[in-house]
C-alpha cells in the first residue's frame, strides 16, 4: 500500500489524475472502474483538461462504475449515469457504448446484479479501480457488516449514508434507500486500486480503514490485503494517521 500526501483537494485531484492518465497512456484499451461523489470530481476535471490539450485519448477505454441508485432513471440529475456524463463522458472522446453502470431501473434485484456481474466479467475485469472512502469506511455502497466475498448486490443504505447524500437531493425523503453496488470481491479483483480521500471529516475513517484491523465493520479495511493499492489523500484526511 502506497500513501501519497497531498497539500489540499486540488493537489490530491492532480496526483490522482496523473495515476489514471498513466494507466490510459500505458494501456489505451484499459478498463477503468470509476466512482462518483464529490471527491473524484477534481480528478475528472483534470483529466478533461488534459484531454482538451491533446494529452489523453479515451477512444479505446472501457469503464465500469461502482454503483447506481435503485429506481432512478438515467435522465434523473441525481443518477450516477447523469453524474458521469456531466463530469467526464460528455467531455472526452470515450465510446459511450463501452461505459457501463448498474441498471437502476431493473426492479428485480437478482437480475440487475446478475447482468452487471456478466458485464464486468465480459470486459475482462478492471485494470484500475478508483474508490472514495465513506465516513463509516464504506467503499462503493458496501456498508459495514456486508460480507467481503460478495459481487454486485443490492444494498439498503445506512442512515448515515442517506444523510451524507441528502445534500444532493431536495430533501431526505427524496434520497433513494437502495442501490446496486459492485461487491467487495469484485473490487478486490481489480489489478490496481486508487483511493482518493479529502477532508478532516474523513480522518477517522482513514485511520480505521488503513491502520486498524481488517473487519467487515470497516469495509475499506479489506484494501490492506490487496497487493497494489495507492491512496492519495490530503493532509486533513491523513491528520490522524501514524505517518
Amino acid at each position: 500500500m502506497r500513501i501519497y500526501r497531498a497539500k489540499d483537494y486540488n493537489d490530491m485531484s492532480r496526483k490522482a489524475a496523473n495515476i489514471i492518465s498513466a494507466q490510459i497512456i500505458m494501456k489505451p484499451d484499459c478498463v477503468l472502474g470509476l466512482a462518483t461523489g464529490s471527491t473524484p470530481i477534481g480528478a475528472y476535471r483534470q483529466l478533461v483538461e488534459w484531454y482538451n490539450k491533446g494529452d489523453l485519448d479515451f477512444s479505446e477505454v472501457t469503464t465500469v462504475n461502482l454503483d447506481e441508485y435503485k429506481g432512478l432513471p438515467k435522465e434523473n440529475e441525481q443518477s450516477y449515469y447523469y453524474f458521469m456524463n456531466e463530469n467526464l463522458f460528455s467531455k472526452v472522446n470515450i465510446d459511450k457504448s463501452r461505459t457501463y453502470l448498474p441498471d437502476g431501473m431493473i426492479e428485480d434485484s437478482d437480475e440487475a446484479c446478475r447482468r452487471y456481474n456478466e458485464i464486468i466479467h465480459s470486459v475482462g475485469g478492471v485494470d484500475l479501480q478508483l474508490l472514495g472512502l465513506g465516513h463509516n469506511g464504506h467503499i462503493g455502497f458496501n456498508e459495514p457488516g456486508i460480507a467481503f466475498e460478495t459481487e454486485t448486490h443490492c444494498v439498503s443504505l445506512s442512515e448515515r449514508t442517506i444523510k451524507a447524500n441528502m445534500r444532493f437531493f431536495v430533501s431526505e425523503r427524496h434520497v433513494p434507500r437502495q442501490a446496486y453496488t459492485m461487491g467487495i470481491k469484485t473490487i478486490m479483483s481489480a489489478h490496481k486500486i486508487l483511493v482518493v480521500i479529502s477532508g478532516e471529516d474523513k480522518a477517522d475513517a482513514v485511520q480505521q480503514a488503513f491502520f486498524g484491523p481488517v473487519t467487515p465493520q470497516v469495509p475499506g479495511s479489506i484494501l490492506q490485503l490487496h497487493n497494489d493499492v495507492t491512496i492519495v489523500a490530503d493532509e486533513a484526511a491523513l491528520s490522524k494517521c501514524p505517518l
